[in-house]
C-alpha cells in the first residue's frame, strides 16, 4: 500500500502497532483534554487545527453574504465558496456542475427521493435497499413509498455480515428503479463492493443511489469509476463543519430534476405566476447557504488528502486489527459482523450488560463510545439484538487508546457482572 512522500506537520507514516497517524496536538479539543480517549470518529469526527482557523479566519475578517454582493467582501466569499464546490468535486473526481451542497447527507438523500423520486417513480415500481443501511438510506425511501405507492425491498446480508449478492441479483430480476445501497455500513464496517453492485443494478436497468457518509473519510470515492448515479457525503465525519454536506447527481440526470425547496437563490426570474429556474446545482440551494462551514470543508479535503487515503487504510487496519485482538481478550464480549472488508468500526455486545451501561460507565473513565441502535433497527434486529456498543476510529487514534478501552470494559464487566 503506497504512502504519501510529504505529510504536513503532525502527520506521521502508519506504524504497526497503531500509532498515530496524525498527532493529538493537531486537534484542539484532544490537545486540551489529554485524558481523553475518542473512539466515536463514525458519528462526528473531531476538528483538526486547519478547520477551526479556516472557520475563524473567515467569520472574523471575511464574511459576508454571497453571489449578489457587488462588494469585494461578498465577491471574496463568493469566489472562495465558489471553489469549495470545485474541491469537493475534485475530491469525488466530478464535475463542479454535478456537486450540490447540502446541510448534510441525509438531506442529500432525501433530496433525491423529493427531486428524483417524486417525479420519476410510479405506483408499483420497485426501490431496492439493503439491512447495512443507516435510517438515512432507509426512511427517505418509506416516505416516498407512501407518496407514490411504490415499493420496497431489502438486499439480506450474509452470515459474514457482506451483502448477498446472490440474493441481490434475484431481486434485480424485479426490475428495481432505484438501487440504495452504503459504500459502508456505520455499524459493523462492511465495505460494499461498489463498483460490482453498480454495474449489476445498470444491467437491471436500476440508477443507484449511494450513501458514503462513512466511507468518505476511509477511501477514495470516484463516481466517474464507480459509475453511480447520485452519492452523498457529509462534512462531520470528513474532519470537516457540521451543517454542510453534498450529493454528487450525475450532470444528465440533474439537468431534468426539479428544485428541492422554493426559495432565493435557485432563480433566474420570478413573477407571480411563473418562474425561472436557475440551472445546474445552485437550483437545489435555496437560502443562504452554509457559507463558512463550505469553505472550511475544503480545508478538511485537503487535510485528508495531503495524509493520503493509503496510509489512512494502514492505519485503520492496524488499529481494528489490533482492537479485535484485544476485545476478544474480554469474557463474553461479541464483535458483530466478520466482513470481507471493514473501516475502522467495531460493534459489540457483552453478556448481561445494557449498551448504554457500557457507554455511560466508559464516559466516567473519559472514554467516549456510541452506544444505542446507531440508527440501524433493521440490522440490529437482524443480529439479534436491540442495540451494541461500538468504537470507530480516527486518524489520531493509538493502540494505547485501545488499551484504555479494554481496561475499562474488564472495569465495567467485573462491576456489573
Amino acid at each position: 500500500m503506497s504512502h504519501p512522500q510529504h505529510l504536513p506537520s503532525g502527520v506521521g507514516t502508519p506504524q504497526a502497532d497503531g500509532a498515530p497517524l496524525v498527532a493529538r496536538t493537531r486537534f484542539p479539543l484532544l490537545r486540551n483534554q489529554p485524558d481523553l480517549v475518542y473512539l466515536d470518529s463514525a458519528a462526528s469526527a473531531q476538528k483538526p487545527d486547519v478547520v477551526i482557523d479556516r472557520l475563524t479566519r473567515f467569520y472574523t475578517g471575511e464574511y459576508a453574504n454571497i453571489h449578489r454582493g457587488l462588494y469585494p467582501l461578498s465577491e471574496i466569499a463568493t469566489e472562495n465558496y465558489d471553489a469549495a464546490r470545485t474541491r469537493v468535486a475534485r475530491f469525488l473526481n466530478a464535475g463542479r456542475d454535478e456537486v450540490i451542497f447540502t446541510h448534510n447527507a441525509t438531506e442529500g438523500t432525501n433530496l433525491v427521493a423529493h427531486a428524483f423520486g417524486d417525479a420519476n417513480l410510479r405506483p408499483g415500481d420497485l426501490i431496492l435497499t439493503t439491512l447495512l443501511e443507516h435510517h438515512a438510506n432507509i426512511v427517505p425511501w418509506q416516505l416516498l413509498k407512501e407518496r407514490r405507492h411504490l415499493r420496497l425491498a431489502a438486499v439480506p446480508i450474509d452470515a459474514h455480515g457482506d451483502l448477498d449478492l446472490e440474493r441481490f441479483e434475484m431481486l434485480l430480476s424485479r426490475e428495481p428503479k432505484l438501487v440504495c445501497v452504503t459504500a459502508a455500513a456505520n455499524t459493523i464496517g462492511t465495505v460494499t463492493p461498489l463498483k460490482e453492485i453498480v454495474a449489476m443494478a445498470h444491467r437491471a436497468g436500476a440508477l443507484v443511489m449511494v450513501d458514503a457518509a462513512q466511507a468518505a473519510p476511509h477511501f477514495r470515492l470516484d463516481v466517474r469509476d464507480l459509475d453511480c448515479d447520485f452519492l452523498t457525503i457529509t462534512g462531520h465525519k470528513l474532519y470537516g463543519p457540521d451543517g454542510i454536506g453534498a450529493l454528487y447527481v450525475k450532470e444528465k440526470l440533474l439537468a431534468d430534476l426539479p428544485p428541492f425547496m422554493g426559495g432565493g437563490g435557485i432563480i433566474r426570474s420570478v413573477s407571480i405566476d411563473h418562474t425561472d429556474y436557475a440551472a445546474g446545482p445552485r437550483r437545489f440551494e435555496a437560502g443562504t447557504p452554509a457559507i463558512g462551514a463550505a469553505i472550511a470543508l475544503a480545508t478538511a479535503l485537503d487535510f485528508i488528502d495531503e495524509i493520503g487515503f493509503g496510509a489512512i487504510a494502514a492505519h485503520d487496519a492496524a488499529l481494528t486489527d489490533y482492537a479485535a485482538g484485544r476485545l476478544a481478550e474480554i469474557s463474553g464480549l461479541k464483535i458483530l459482523g466478520r466482513p470481507q472488508h471493514r473501516i475502522g468500526i467495531l460493534s459489540f455486545t457483552l453478556d448481561g450488560i445494557h449498551p448504554h451501561d457500557i457507554g455511560t460507565l466508559l464516559g466516567e473513565s473519559r472514554i467516549c463510545i456510541r452506544a444505542g441502535h446507531h440508527c440501524a433497527q433493521p440490522l440490529m434486529e437482524h443480529f439479534g439484538v436491540t442495540g451494541t456498543a461500538r468504537a470507530s476510529f480516527g486518524v489520531h487514534n493509538t493502540t494505547q487508546d485501545v488499551d484504555r478501552l479494554v481496561d475499562s470494559l474488564a472495569r465495567v464487566r467485573q462491576m456489573l457482572r
